[in-house]
């Protein structure tokens, strides 16, 4: 499929090349409006294909005629998608996926689709659009070979036809903020790791500021200032310097309100450090900086459609390498918070990032919550699977509203348990805390760590192992890096915070 899906919404009279989607009830049943506009002999083809492919009208299920039929004197590509009981809302985002793997194969087209309710209003055609985007992300920059007659189109442009143009454009306008975001996220995740360094990354979070993003770097030399050991120890066996970004979103009518705060765990590349991994799968830990990626994303979305609000996002770069400078197991590190650490296992680092930068952001900017994102435990994806992200948070609204919001995106949370009793597992006989307490309860136990470091500040940790990277391909995503986080954060904000 095409990189890239380029939308436009035009009204009905205005067809070029049209995509016909029609929903189709039990065993493929049109209803007598679809079947009125078809005719009968594209009715019978409908029928003959559904039976031949064994369709069932099942809610997601899709048919395509393998030739184009016409619509008065216009050709015609169908598309047959499956229809949920009419009380059940439609998936538009989910549609829009499931079409765009349908289309004929790079070539401009028209979508009119035939909805119980009537044509595409404009919210609808909005999600639609944005989810046939999503599903045509492809990560290609680096695969050479595909030239001449074998390569598939930059972009293809695809019409909606719908009842208001104009009103559509405009809904369209945040969702391509939306698709920006979790676009920017994608590519960061795919990114080889000799290509994106902690210095890079940082570079590329930076390239924010087009969008009226105000920016913050700090170097070694500022995080040593600051006294963010915990952080550096982790990178001090890299030849990569580490980074911390501060990225702020001034958007709401009084720029002194109190922000909101999102941070992220981005450790560009994980070999375990002297606690080194098996090799077997490592190359994947170029991902494990998917929490960062998520935030970048996060704040490119908000900025790219101006949302009113006031908001931090915050993410810590660093590399865990082993080398003769790298930090050890038996280790006592100092925190930014005065607490110190004792180094169980090097490979438990991302805590080490993530609770300076959680501290430096909460005694800088005061904010009303802080929400962090981490690929921080394998123990989750034994939990969860790939299916769920863990939530857990000191804070029963916050909890309530991420969840609601990933529930409403698709980009699902579990709400997994917090308590003094996990404490004593990461209790340190030389120091104030360590950094992992083992193998039982693990994600729970690194969630307890995190916790320490959030200054009684209303907070949320999302532990996105399982879901921001290799996660199980959708309707709307066929990449390795799934850019997860961006929209349930985005629609967080929008639906809770703005104002």
């Amino acid at each position: 499929m095409p990189h890239t899906v380029k939308i436009a919404f035009a009204g009905f009279d205005e067809a070029f090349l049209p995509v016909l989607v029609i929903f189709a009830g039990k065993d493929g049943a049109l209803d007598s409006d679809a079947a009125g506009r078809l005719g009968k002999a594209a009715v019978a083809r409908i029928h003959a294909a559904a039976e031949a492919e064994s369709f069932s009208g099942k809610a997601g299920a899709t048919l395509a005629l393998p030739a184009e039929t016409s619509l008065g004197d216009k050709p015609v590509h169908l598309v047959v998608v499956g229809a949920e009981k009419s009380e059940t809302p439609i998936d538009f985002l989910r549609l829009g996926g499931q079409v765009q793997a349908k289309l004929p194969k790079g070539r401009d087209a028209s979508i009119l689709a035939i909805l119980p309710a009537g044509a595409f209003e404009a919210s609808e055609a909005a999600e639609f659009a944005l989810g046939m985007k999503l599903a045509a992300y492809r990560f290609d920059r680096y695969q050479t070979q595909k030239k001449g007659e074998d390569a598939e189109p930059k972009s293809i442009t695809v019409t909606l036809l719908v009842t208001s143009p104009t009103a559509a454009r405009k809904e369209m306008k945040a969702q391509e903020a939306i698709y920006h975001g979790v676009e920017m996220a994608r590519d960061l995740v795919n990114e080889p790791p000799n290509v994106l360094t902690p210095v890079e990354f940082a570079d590329r979070a930076a390239s924010l500021e087009k969008l009226g993003v105000e920016i913050e770097i700090l170097d070694e030399k500022a995080m040593k200032k600051l006294g963010m050991r915990a952080l550096l120890g982790v990178g001090q066996g890299s030849a990569e310097e580490s980074r911390v970004v501060i990225m702020k979103w001034f958007g709401a009518k009084d720029e002194k309100a109190q922000p909101i705060a999102f941070v992220g765990k981005g450790v560009v590349f994980d070999t375990g450090g002297i606690s080194i991994k098996p090799a077997a799968g490592m190359e994947d830990m170029k991902g494990d900086m998917g929490g960062a990626a998520a935030v970048v994303g996060l704040m490119a979305a908000l900025a790219g459609r101006k949302a009113k609000v006031n908001a931090i996002g915050a993410i810590g770069l660093v590399e865990n390498m082993p080398d003769g400078k790298a930090q050890r197991p038996g280790d006592i590190v100092t925190s930014m918070s005065g607490q110190t650490i004792e180094i169980i296992n090097t490979d438990a680092e991302g805590r080490l990032v993530l609770c300076d930068v959680l501290w430096h952001v909460k005694h800088k900017f005061d904010p009303k919550f802080m929400v962090n994102l981490a690929t921080l435990t394998g123990a989750i994806m034994v939990a969860l699977g790939q299916e769920h992200a863990g939530l857990f948070s000191n804070n029963d609204d916050l909890a309530a509203n991420l969840l609601k919001a990933g529930t409403a995106t698709g980009e699902k949370l579990w709400r997994m348990p917090l308590g003094a009793e996990y404490d004593k597992q990461i209790d340190s006989k030389f120091a104030d805390v360590k950094n992992t307490g083992g193998r039982n309860g693990g994600a729970i136990t690194a969630a307890q760590f995190l916790q320490r470091f959030v200054d009684g500040c209303p907070w949320a940790h999302l532990d996105i192992a399982g879901t921001a990277m290799a996660s199980p391909s959708s309707d709307i995503n066929k990449s390795w890096g799934s850019g997860f986080g961006v929209r349930l954060l985005d629609r967080l904000v929008a639906e809770n915070y703005e104002g």
